[in-house]
């Protein structure tokens, strides 16, 4: 199944300037199938969600719908094509 992902301004450079990417995935895909998926398509864009342990970086937050993916079951939250997937960096400062 194809899933769409929406990118943000900050990391659109890394997947050519796109703001939505579609990545193929399985149909019981995981957040982690996905994340799989991206690194394939997009490798520069893969390495800057995911650390060298294939875990999800630490000020790095996906959601899906509403919700973000450490509040569900992380990489291991199913996700299917009505779910909207946006990656989002924090943001910090003072």
């Amino acid at each position: 199944m194809d899933l769409e992902v929406k990118i943000p301004a900050a990391l659109a450079s890394e997947c050519g300037g796109a703001r939505t990417i579609t990545v193929a995935a399985p149909e019981a895909a995981t957040l982690g199938d996905v994340l799989a998926a991206i690194e394939t398509s997009h490798p520069r864009l893969g390495r800057r969600l995911r650390d060298e342990a294939g875990q999800l970086r630490r000020f790095v937050n996906v959601y899906i719908g509403d919700d973000e993916c450490r509040r569900l079951k992380g990489l291991a939250t199913p996700v299917g094509p009505d779910d909207p997937i946006q990656i989002l960096p924090s943001i910090a400062g003072g």
